[in-house]
């Protein structure tokens, strides 16, 4: 009996052991709320759908306190780079926390400026903002200096709420507007043609949220 007991034991004690290391190398989120946004916007579906690949540089645009950042980390690899702006030194400062916790040496951080996310020239295969866009004061003046940082043939990836969204988080009165207030795809659109880009595909499988990739306009 005892020596089923002490079987019984052992074998527990392996298996918790076994999610914990699971878990470590899975669960990269942080908080309740940072998983409820994982539950909204998957990255691992998302990173699928726009193609990230392993030893792919990609620059973030707003990546706050990294949120997706340590996703990106992991998909690219460690033949991969993450270069990682925000304006915020706070979030900065998070974040370099965060990924020397976790571990990751392919996370580069650069305190950038609104206009500029500072993203070294030709340098990107690929350059992402989530839920970054709508907030701009100037997306013009922001997507001209990321295209300059991104190489021949890649994409530029703005992942941003639904019209519903927007205007639930800003008040905004579609219906009783006396003007016409832009969709974010007419503001994208905008933007794209502004600073030399253009919309080649919008994934719209995200219930709240839309994809949108751009390419520089040849």
């Amino acid at each position: 009996m005892k020596k089923t007991l002490r079987i019984l034991l052992l074998f527990i004690l392996i298996l918790c052991l076994n999610i914990i290391t699971a878990r470590a190398q899975t669960d990269l989120s942080e908080g309740w709320e940072v998983k409820v946004m994982n539950e909204r916007q998957p990255p691992k579906q998302i990173m699928d759908s726009i193609g990230v690949k392993k030893g792919m540089v990609i620059g973030e645009v707003g990546a706050g306190r990294g949120r997706f950042t340590v996703y990106l980390a992991r998909e690219v690899g460690s033949t991969g780079k993450i270069l990682a702006n925000d304006i915020d030194e706070g979030a900065i400062n998070s974040l370099k926390s965060r990924i020397q916790r976790l571990g990751f040496t392919n996370v580069q951080t650069i305190l950038g400026k609104p206009d500029d996310p500072l993203f070294p020239k030709n340098s990107l295969d690929m350059a992402i903002m989530v839920w970054v866009y709508h907030m701009i004061e100037k997306p013009d003046e922001l997507l001209k200096k990321v295209r300059l940082s991104l190489k021949s043939g890649a994409t530029l990836v703005i992942l941003d709420p639904c019209d519903a969204e927007i205007d639930e988080e800003f008040h905004i009165d579609r219906k009783n507007s006396k003007t016409h207030i832009p969709t974010i795809k007419e503001r994208i659109e905008k933007s794209a043609k502004e600073s030399g880009f253009e919309i080649i595909k919008v994934e719209t499988f995200l219930p709240k949220d839309k994809i949108y990739i751009l390419k520089i306009k040849n």
